[in-house]
């Protein structure tokens, strides 16, 4: 299927839609409305996407709004995946496990559903890339926000023995106690201690357009020639971090993978069809940055 814009069929949107959007603080960057919009044209789904930002203190207000106003769910994104835990009624082993929530559905009982897509759409982003987690080796998340506890969890999963690192220690700690075999590095030590670890994982939003720090690029000086640098931003598509990656040589995964395989499962719920992720959806998101 082509996947210039004028050969898509036209988006249909009635008095019928089905409606979802992304929460975020901020949400300009996100390309999930370019990646669900597209489904939408492509499988002729009555429905729409939207961005929906929403600062930490309205976050509460926003989804329930979004609920009352007949929206069939919404993603979560930075700063909002714990607070997504807490407020939904009921939550998937995925996301119990992890204690954070990046997709909400709304239920016709009622009811919040609460899930984790975002640990799964990264090893699934991994092994697209034909670099698969290896049981028994190391990985190093920097963060210890939502996206890392899901991210970590996935991983162990898989095998690997999981170390957290963050700016505040009191976060690592936390994370690292909620995942038993989990331990903690010092972030003022961490790229003394590349050599350790055969996968680096930035789950932060440091390094992204727009983001607290969009220039982050720590050292890399220490890495063996095994390691893999993944980083969960997908704006820039080449993060800091990832240039000077691939400046020393050594193989990355960016962001947009586990974009597009953690969409699939909200999508499927909201939508009510299981779109794929090939190389015709990449090819669209890559052309709207």
């Amino acid at each position: 299927m082509s996947t210039s814009s004028s050969l898509l069929p036209p988006q249909i949107i009635t008095g019928k839609a089905r409606l979802a959007g992304v929460l975020g603080w901020p949400v300009a960057h996100s390309r999930s409305p370019v990646l669900h919009n597209y489904w939408l044209r492509r499988y002729g789904v009555d429905g729409a996407y939207v961005p929906l930002p929403a600062d930490p203190e309205s976050f509460v207000a926003a989804v329930l709004g979004l609920q009352a106003a007949g929206f069939r769910g919404a993603n979560v994104t930075i700063p909002h995946k714990e607070a997504a835990y807490k407020l939904a009624d009921v939550l998937d082993e995925t996301a119990k496990r992890a204690g954070a929530v990046n997709t909400l559905v709304f239920r016709e009982d009622g009811k919040i559903l609460g899930l984790s897509t975002d640990g799964g759409g990264f090893v699934a982003s991994l092994e697209a890339a034909s670099l698969p987690p290896q049981p028994r080796t190391r990985a190093l998340l920097l963060g210890a926000g939502g996206a890392a506890r899901s991210v970590a969890a996935a991983l162990q999963d898989k095998g690997m023995q999981v170390s957290i690192t963050n700016r505040t220690q009191e976060r690592a700690e936390a994370l690292a106690e909620a995942l038993p075999g989990a331990d903690v590095v010092p972030w003022s030590v961490w790229e003394q201690q590349l050599g350790d670890f055969t996968l680096l994982v930035n789950t932060t939003s440091l390094g992204m357009e727009g983001g607290p720090d969009p220039l982050f690029c720590p050292s890399l000086a220490q890495a063996t020639p095994q390691l893999v640098v993944a980083d969960i931003v997908y704006v820039p598509r080449v993060t800091p971090l990832l240039a000077s990656a691939q400046k020393h040589g050594l193989r990355t995964v960016g962001g947009l993978g586990m974009l597009l395989h953690q969409a699939r499962l909200g999508f499927r719920e909201w939508f009510g069809v299981d779109p794929q992720v090939d190389d015709a959806t990449q090819e669209y998101v890559l052309n709207s940055f």
